[in-house]
């Protein structure tokens, strides 16, 4: 059961949220950060290791070349300043999945500073500032277990222990948890495009730490802050963000102080729990790793990864807009993903009418995806399919039932809609004398309709349409019906 805290609205509003996220993305490297383990998730516990992830002595790492210009193209994707010269450094700590007893990460001389990500606000577009993008190497991963008689047990699988990461650390701008979620929206969707990551928050190549404090409005000074951990969604994080500002008002409020700590976030209860005090970060005793040299980014190796970058979401959806004439929200459809993207425009440049493309697509598609719980991958119906729908439609050779009857027996039969149309070849019924008859046969029949249609009420048009398009069982051409029912009916 969900669990809230009762703060006041109007409490509630004299204070300030202070929110910026700590997020850590894998990169799809091959093999790990250090050495030539693979990286593929899902083997079985332990078997991707060797002397070197384990910290075994006298083992040595090797920075893996594919892991440094991935993470250099994220850098450039995120607006950052790129450094010709970063450190390696050691961040002392112990913890059971932590072989060697610290993590190969980087300090006070990051990879790259100073980017921005712009999102959309209430208020408009609002830039949010990142602080530093670092590289790093993951820890292992500990299963916590009741077992038996609710015996806590804890298990180690070392598999994932030094998988190239970057952590990208935003600037403490966000103000509220919508524009958190926002923002890490956006940021996938770019972190997606470069294909520097598969971004599965599921599997654990994604995984996002929230730092917050609230502080009365006007107030420059920043309250103190708590860190939110174990949040496994967008969703979560936002409602996890949510339950922190308002306990933390509510401590205030009471005559409490908020505590400097970690917490972790319980999606089932709602709410947040007190883990271990935040550690400081002399806590972790960096120093500068002395078995790798400093690493030196030159302006050609920079320039080679910046020709890799593709047109990034922001850019290509107002490119759409302006080439395809879609709207804004199709365009945010649309550019969801960059193969949804790169499918989409296939469609559009091969269609009569981009425009009809994209309503197809958002109208007759994306529904029964959504309905049969399908991934666009999983689709019967590709981007094909939907611009020979979309031509037939232009042209006046499909009605938007039969459209919809044709679509719903591809999802029936898992076929493409070319081969269910050139099956079932719905005719239109073109010829106006025959649209003609079969509107004086309606007109004949409701003449109360008729009264009120001639009596100005003019909308009254649309069941004449209805009508005759039930009596045609949807084949009438519906441009070519609407124009003589109107013209009938004037006269």
């Amino acid at each position: 059961m969900a669990t809230t805290v009762s703060v006041p609205p109007d409490v509630l509003a004299k204070y300030e949220p202070v929110i910026g996220l700590e997020v850590h993305v894998q990169l799809l490297t091959a093999t790990k950060a250090f050495c030539g383990c693979s990286n593929q998730f899902g083997a079985p516990p332990n078997t991707n290791v060797c002397p070197v992830c384990l910290g075994l002595p006298g083992a040595l790492p090797v920075l893996n070349e594919r892991a440094v210009e991935f993470a250099t193209l994220a850098a450039l994707a995120l607006n950052c300043t790129v450094n010709d010269r970063s450190v390696f450094a050691r961040k002392n700590y112990f913890y059971p999945d932590l072989p060697k007893g610290y993590q190969i990460s980087q300090f006070d001389k990051p990879l790259a500073e100073h980017g921005w990500i712009e999102v959309p606000t209430p208020n408009g577009i609002k830039r949010i500032g990142i602080t530093r993008l670092h590289m790093e190497e993951d820890a292992g991963k500990s299963l916590h277990d009741g077992f038996p008689d609710s015996a806590t047990r804890t298990y180690v699988d070392l598999n994932r222990c030094g998988t190239p990461l970057i952590e990208i650390v935003s600037e403490p701008d966000i103000r509220t948890p919508d524009e958190a979620y926002e923002y890490l929206t956006r940021l996938k969707e770019i972190l997606l495009y470069t294909a520097v990551s598969d971004c599965n928050m599921e599997e654990g190549s994604l995984r996002c730490d929230a730092n917050v404090s609230v502080r009365p409005r006007g107030q420059e000074k920043f309250g103190t802050k708590a860190e939110v951990k174990n949040v496994n969604s967008f969703r979560f994080i936002r409602s996890a963000l949510e339950y922190e500002i308002e306990r933390q008002v509510e401590v205030i409020e009471s005559g409490g102080r908020v505590v400097q700590e970690t917490r972790l976030w319980n999606a089932n209860e709602g709410r947040t729990y007190s883990m271990r005090s935040k550690e400081q970060a002399h806590d972790y005793r960096y120093f500068p790793e002395p078995d790798l040299p400093p690493l030196i980014l030159t302006p050609h190796l920079k320039a080679e990864v910046a020709k890799r970058m593709p047109e990034l979401p922001e850019a290509r959806r107002k490119r759409m807009i302006a080439e395809y004439e879609i709207s804004e929200q199709d365009a945010q459809t649309l550019t969801a993903t960059r193969a949804l993207a790169d499918q989409f425009e296939a469609a559009a440049k091969a269609a009569k009418s981009p425009k009809r493309v994209a309503n197809i697509f958002q109208s007759e598609l994306t529904s029964r995806l959504k309905a049969k719980g399908l991934e666009l991958e999983q689709s019967p119906i590709t981007m094909k399919g939907i611009s020979l729908a979309a031509d037939l439609a232009e042209d006046g050779k499909l009605s938007s039932k039969q459209l919809k009857q044709l679509f719903d027996t591809a999802f029936e039969t898992g076929e493409d809609f070319g081969l269910v149309y050139e099956r079932e070849k719905p005719q239109q019924i073109t010829d106006p004398a025959a649209i003609e008859k079969m509107i004086d046969e309606v007109i004949a029949a409701n003449p109360k309709q008729v009264e009120q249609y001639r009596g100005g009420k003019k909308t009254v048009a649309a069941f004449f349409v209805g009508q005759v398009m039930k009596l045609s069982k949807g084949q009438a051409n519906p441009a070519l019906l609407n124009e003589l029912v109107t013209k009938k009916l004037d006269s």
